[in-house]
C-alpha cells in the first residue's frame, strides 16, 4: 500500500502511471489513498481525485472499486460538503451512460458495416470460418462482446448509487433522479428482469427506512418535499411497469404507493391521484376485475370533474361514458355462489386489498360485496350525476339493458348502439394524464351482458324455445359461445335453463309452483288487480264514517291534546322529583363510599409501603450474601486448580474458609507466580542473546563470500542476454524487410478497394444527408404551422380573458357606486332623523320649563293665601279669587297649539278637597324648593299639577259660600 504525504502527490502519481499505460496501478494507488484513514478531512483535492478515480473505474469497468471509493468518500463529506458527493456521483453516472451508449453505437456501426451488396467479397476467410463454426450472427456476436459488458456495468452503476444514497436525507433528489434514470434504462432496452430487481431494491430501501427511522440523517417522510419525491418515484415505477407489460409488478407498485400514502396520512396532489387511478383502471382491466375497474373509473371522473378546470364538455362526456360502460361490463351475478369456504376466504382477502387501493373503507368482518357491487355502483352513478354527462348512445344502451323488457328484439336494438360506441375514442385533450379512451374495449363484455339479459327475459316469458330461433335472436355469438355463457350463468344461479341437443330445444326454469319467477309474477298480478278493483269500486262506508266523525273531530282533538299535556306535565314533575331524590341519595352514598375508600386506600398504602421496604431490605441482604458466597467459591476453585497444576494441595477447611482468607491466599499465590516467571524470562533472555551473537559471528565471512560470487554470476548473465537481444533484433529487421517487399505488390489493389469503399460511403452519405434535410424541412414546416395555431389560440384566449376582466371590473365599479349611493342616502336619512329628534327634544324642554314656571307661580299664590286670610279675611278673599281661578284655569286648561301628554288628556276631574287637606298641602309646601334636588323637583312637578286643581276647586267653593251668605 503506497503512502503519500499529500493527496496531490497521489493524483500526480496516478496521472504518470496513466500516461505510461498502467491504469491498474493508478487505480490501486488512488484506491489506497481514498480508503486510507489519514485523509478523512474533506478538501478540494479529494474531489479532483474522486473524479479521476471514477473515470478510471469506468474505463476499466471496475464496479467494486467504484462502490468502495464512493462509500469512503461519502463518510468523508457527509457532514461537511455533501454537494461534492452529489457532483461525483452525477459524473460517475454520466460517464457510465456515455460509454454504454458509445458501445451500443459501435455495435450498430459494426452491423451497418456488414450491410453491403457483395457479402463474400467483404468477408475475410477467417470471418467466414468463424461464422460457420459458431453459427452466430454478427449483431448477436457484437452485442455479446461489446454491448453486454457495458450494459452490465451501467446496471451495476445504478445499483451502487442507489445503495449509497438510500439513507441520505440531503441527497433525496439525487436518489429520485437515479431511480428515474434506471427506470428509463429498463424501458429503453426492454430489461424486464432488471426492472423487477430494481423495484425490489427500492421497496427494501423504503422498508429499512421505516424500520430504522430514528437514526441520524434518515429522510423524514412526513416532510412534503420528501413525500413528493418518494411518490414521484413510485408513480414513475408504475408507469414503466405498465409500459413494459409487467402487470404483477404494476400491482405491487400500486400497493407501494397506497402504503406510502397510508403511512404519512397525507393526501397527495390531484395530478398524482389521476395517474394512480388511471393505471389502476388498466391493471384491473387486465386482471378481469371489472367491478374494481369501474370503481377506479368513477374515482377518475370525480377527480377530473372537481380539480380539472380546463376539462371540456367532450372530454367529460368521454370519461362519463367510460364510467358507465365499465359499470355495465361487470357481470350481473355473484361469482362466489357455490364456492368453498377456502375460496371465499381467499376471495375476501383479495377484495379487501383491492378495495383499499381505490380508497374505500370496508369492514373486514363483512363482505366487501355488500358495499362494492354492481347495483350499488349503478345507483352511485345516478346520485353523483354521471348519467347526465354521458352520450346519448350510451344512455340509450343503459336503459335498454337495465330498465327495458324486450325479450325478442333486445339484441337487435342493442347491436346498432354497440356499433356506434365501438367507433368512439381518442386522446383526451384537456386531460393529458389520462390514457386514450377507447370505448370499443367494452363491446365484448356488453355483448355478453346483452346475451345474459336476453336469456333472463326469455326465461321469464317462455318455458321452451328452439335453438335456431334463440340463435337468431342473439346475433353476437355462435350457439357454442352462447352455450358457454349460459352454462356459466346457470352455475352461478343467474338463470335456470336446460339445453336438449337431441330435440334441438332450450328449456327455461322449472315447473314448480314455488318458483321465484312465478311467485313474483303472481304477487305483481295480485297487487295490480287489487289496485284496479279499488279504483273501480271505492269504499263508500269508510267515506260516510269519516263524514260523520268530521264535525266533532276538532273538539275531540283539542280536548285530547290538553289532557295529554296535563298528563305529561304531571309525569314530568313526578320524574323530576324522583330524580332529585335519587340524586340526593346517590350523592350521600357516594360521599360515604369515597370516605370509606379513602380510609381503606390510605391503610393499604401504608401496609404496602412497609411491606415493600421490608422485602427490599431482605432482598438486598440476600443478594449480598449470595454474591459473597459465589465469589468465595470462585476463588476457592481457582486456588484449587492452581495448586493442583503445581502438584500441591491447598491447606483448606472446605466451606469454612472465608472470603478474606481466600483473597489473601490468591494474592500471595499470584505474587509468587509473577516472581518465578520474571526469573525464568531473565534467564531465557540471556541464553537467546548469547546464541544470536554467536550466529552472527559465524555468518559474517560466509555472507561476504556469497555476495561476491553473486556479483560475478550476474555480470556474466547480463553480457550473454545482451548478445542474444542484439542477434534477435537483426533477425527481426531482416524479416520485416522481406515482408515489406512481399506486401508492396498489393498496394494498387488496396488503393482500388479503398476508393470503391469511399465512393460507396460518399453516395450513402449524400443520400442520408438529403433525406435528413427533407425531414428537417418537413419538421420546420410543421413547427411553423403549430406555432401559428398556438399563437392564434393564445391571442383568442388573451382577448377573451381581457373582455371578461373588463366586464368584471365594470360590474365591480357599478357595485361600488351603488354601495356609495346607499351610504350617502343612509347618512342623509340619519341626519334628518337626528334633526327631527332634536326638534322634538327642544319642544319637550320648552313644555317642561313652562310647566315648571306655572307650578312655581301656583306655589307662590298658595303660600301668600294664609297670610292674607289672617290679616283681613273678607277683603283679601276677593282679589285672590280671580288670581287663584286664573292660575287654576291656566293649569288645567291646555293652551291652544301646545303639547299635552296623553295621560293629561284622559285624566278625570279631581274631587274638591276639604279644608284639612288644604291646610295639609299648604303646610307641606311652606319650604322653598331646592333647585339641585332632582327627585324633589320631580315630586313637586307632579304634585303641582294636582295641587293647582285642588286649589282652584276649593277657592271657587269658598267664594260661592260667601256670596250666598
Amino acid at each position: 500500500m503506497a503512502t503519500f504525504a499529500k493527496p496531490e502527490n497521489a493524483l500526480k502519481r496516478a496521472e504518470e502511471l496513466i500516461n505510461v499505460g498502467q491504469k491498474q496501478a493508478a487505480l490501486q494507488a488512488l484506491h489506497d489513498l481514498i480508503t486510507s484513514k489519514r485523509y478523512r478531512a474533506w478538501q478540494k483535492t479529494l474531489e479532483k481525485i474522486m473524479f479521476k478515480y471514477v473515470e478510471l473505474c469506468v474505463d476499466m469497468r471496475r464496479g467494486r472499486f467504484a462502490k468502495d471509493g464512493l462509500i469512503q468518500y461519502r463518510i468523508v463529506c457527509q457532514q461537511v460538503n455533501v454537494s461534492s458527493l452529489e457532483e461525483v456521483i452525477k459524473h460517475f453516472m454520466q460517464l457510465s451512460s456515455e460509454r454504454a451508449e458509445q458501445a451500443r453505437n459501435q455495435a450498430q456501426a459494426l452491423e451497418d458495416a456488414l450491410d453491403v451488396e457483395d457479402l463474400e467479397a467483404d468477408k475475410r476467410p477467417e470471418d467466414l470460418m468463424l461464422s460457420y463454426v459458431s453459427g452466430e450472427k454478427g449483431k448477436e456476436r457484437s452485442d455479446r462482446e461489446v454491448v453486454t459488458p457495458w450494459f452490465k456495468f451501467l446496471w451495476e452503476t445504478y445499483r451502487t448509487v442507489l445503495e449509497i444514497l438510500r439513507n441520505n436525507s440531503k441527497l433525496e433528489a439525487l436518489y429520485a433522479m437515479t431511480a428515474h434514470r434506471a427506470f428509463q434504462f429498463c424501458k429503453q432496452y426492454k430489461r424486464t428482469t432488471e426492472f423487477r430487481r430494481l423495484c425490489e431494491i427500492i421497496r427494501n430501501h423504503l422498508a429499512n427506512l421505516n424500520k430504522y427511522r430514528d437514526q441520524r440523517d434518515r429522510p423524514d417522510l412526513s416532510a412534503p418535499e420528501s413525500l413528493h419525491l418518494y411518490l414521484d418515484t413510485r408513480v414513475e415505477q408504475l408507469k414503466m411497469a405498465t409500459e413494459l407489460g409487467l402487470w404483477q409488478e404494476a400491482f405491487r407498485s400500486v400497493e407501494d404507493i397506497h402504503g406510502l400514502m397510508s403511512m404519512v396520512k397525507k393526501s397527495p396532489k390531484p395530478s398524482t391521484m389521476v395517474i394512480y387511478y388511471s393505471k389502476l383502471t388498466e391493471i384491473f382491466w387486465m386482471s378481469n376485475s371489472h367491478l374494481y375497474h369501474a370503481y377506479a373509473w368513477l374515482k377518475l371522473f370525480t377527480l377530473q370533474k372537481s380539480y380539472n378546470k380546463n376539462l371540456s364538455q367532450k372530454d367529460l362526456q368521454f370519461i362519463a361514458s367510460s364510467v358507465l360502460l365499465a359499470a355495465l361490463a361487470v357481470t350481473p351475478y355473484d361469482h362466489s355462489y357455490g364456492s368453498s369456504h377456502l375460496e371465499l376466504e381467499n376471495e375476501k382477502e383479495r377484495n379487501l386489498r383491492m378495495t383499499s387501493l381505490i380508497s374505500f373503507i370496508v369492514d373486514p368482518k363483512r363482505e366487501g360485496r355488500e358495499v362494492l357491487s354492481r347495483a350499488s355502483l349503478l345507483s352511485e352513478l345516478v346520485s353523483k350525476g354521471v348519467m347526465s354527462c354521458v352520450s346519448q348512445e350510451v344512455k340509450d344502451l343503459y336503459h335498454l339493458l337495465e330498465n327495458e323488457f324486450f325479450p325478442l328484439d333486445l339484441a337487435s336494438k342493442v347491436q346498432p348502439l354497440l356499433a356506434k360506441i365501438s367507433k368512439v375514442g381518442g386522446k383526451l385533450i384537456s386531460a393529458s394524464s389520462l390514457p386514450d379512451v377507447h370505448l370499443s374495449q367494452y363491446v365484448p363484455a356488453l355483448e355478453k351482458l346483452c346475451t345474459l339479459r336476453v336469456l333472463q327475459q326469455v326465461s321469464q316469458v317462455y318455458q321452451s324455445m328452439k335453438i335456431e330461433k334463440l340463435s337468431m335472436m342473439i346475433p353476437f355469438f355462435d350457439f357454442s359461445v352462447m352455450e358457454k355463457i349460459s352454462v356459466d350463468a346457470v352455475k352461478y344461479n343467474f338463470i335456470a335453463m336446460r339445453i336438449d341437443h337431441l330435440k334441438g330445444t332450450v328449456h327455461f326454469g322449472t315447473m314448480d309452483i314455488e318458483s321465484d319467477s312465478l311467485s313474483s309474477h303472481l304477487a305483481i298480478l295480485a297487487d295490480s288487480l287489487n289496485k284496479a278493483r279499488g279504483l273501480i269500486y271505492p269504499s263508500v262506508r269508510k267515506q260516510s264514517k269519516l263524514g260523520d266523525s268530521w264535525l266533532g273531530l276538532a273538539d275531540i282533538v283539542d280536548k285530547e291534546h290538553k289532557r295529554l299535556l296535563a298528563r305529561k306535565s304531571i309525569i314530568e314533575k313526578r320524574k323530576e322529583e324522583h330524580e332529585r331524590q335519587m340524586l340526593e341519595m346517590e350523592r350521600e352514598e357516594e360521599s360515604k363510599r369515597l370516605k370509606l375508600q379513602k380510609i381503606t386506600e390510605e391503610a393499604e398504602q401504608k401496609r404496602l409501603a412497609s411491606e415493600y421496604t421490608r422485602r427490599e431490605e431482605q432482598r438486598i441482604r440476600r443478594e449480598i450474601e449470595e454474591r459473597e458466597l459465589q465469589e468465595a467459591q470462585a476463588l476457592l476453585l481457582e486456588t484449587e486448580k492452581r495448586t493442583k497444576k503445581k502438584g500441591k494441595r491447598p491447606v483448606l477447611e472446605g466451606e469454612k474458609v472465608t472470603k478474606q482468607v481466600l483473597i489473601e491466599m490468591a494474592l500471595s499465590e499470584q505474587i509468587k507466580e509473577r516472581q518465578e516467571m520474571e526469573k525464568k524470562l531473565h534467564k531465557l533472555r540471556k541464553t537467546v542473546d548469547h546464541f544470536e551473537h554467536a550466529k552472527m559471528d559465524e555468518q559474517a565471512p560466509l555472507v561476504d563470500q556469497a555476495y561476491q560470487q553473486r556479483l560475478q554470476d550476474e555480470r556474466i548473465l547480463h553480457e550473454s542476454e545482451q548478445l542474444k537481444e542484439i542477434e534477435l533484433s537483426r533477425q527481426h529487421h531482416a524479416g520485416d524487410l522481406l515482408e515489406k517487399n512481399r506486401l508492396s505488390r498489393m498496394l494498387p489493389n488496396k488503393v482500388i478497394f479503398q476508393s470503391k469503399i469511399v465512393g460507396h460511403r460518399e453516395a450513402e452519405y449524400s443520400r442520408l444527408k438529403n433525406e435528413r434535410e427533407e425531414r428537417i424541412n418537413q419538421h420546420v414546416t410543421m413547427r411553423k404551422r403549430d406555432r401559428e395555431i398556438k399563437r392564434k389560440l393564445l391571442f383568442y384566449l388573451k382577448s377573451e380573458e381581457e373582455r371578461l376582466t373588463k366586464l368584471q371590473e365594470e360590474e365591480e365599479a357599478r357595485k361600488r357606486e351603488e354601495a356609495e349611493r346607499k351610504k350617502r342616502e343612509e347618512a342623509e336619512r340619519k341626519a334628518k332623523l337626528d334633526e327631527i329628534a332634536e326638534r322634538q327634544r327642544q319642544r319637550e324642554r320648552e313644555i317642561e320649563e313652562k310647566k315648571e314656571r306655572e307650578r312655581k307661580e301656583a306655589l307662590l299664590v298658595r303660600s301668600s293665601e294664609p297670610v292674607a286670610r289672617l290679616a283681613d279675611p273678607v277683603p283679601a278673599s276677593r282679589p285672590v279669587e280671580p288670581v287663584v281661578a286664573s292660575a287654576a284655569a291656566v293649569t288645567n286648561a291646555p293652551a291652544p297649539g301646545k303639547y299635552v301628554p296623553k295621560f293629561r288628556r284622559s285624566e278625570p276631574p279631581a274631587a274638591p278637597p276639604s279644608e284639612s287637606s288644604n291646610d295639609r298641602w299648604s303646610r307641606s309646601d311652606d319650604r322653598p324648593p331646592q333647585a339641585n334636588d332632582r327627585w324633589r323637583n320631580d315630586d313637586r312637578r307632579s304634585l303641582g299639577g294636582g295641587g293647582g286643581s285642588r286649589l282652584s276647586s276649593s277657592s271657587s267653593t269658598w267664594s260661592s259660600s260667601r256670596n250666598r251668605g
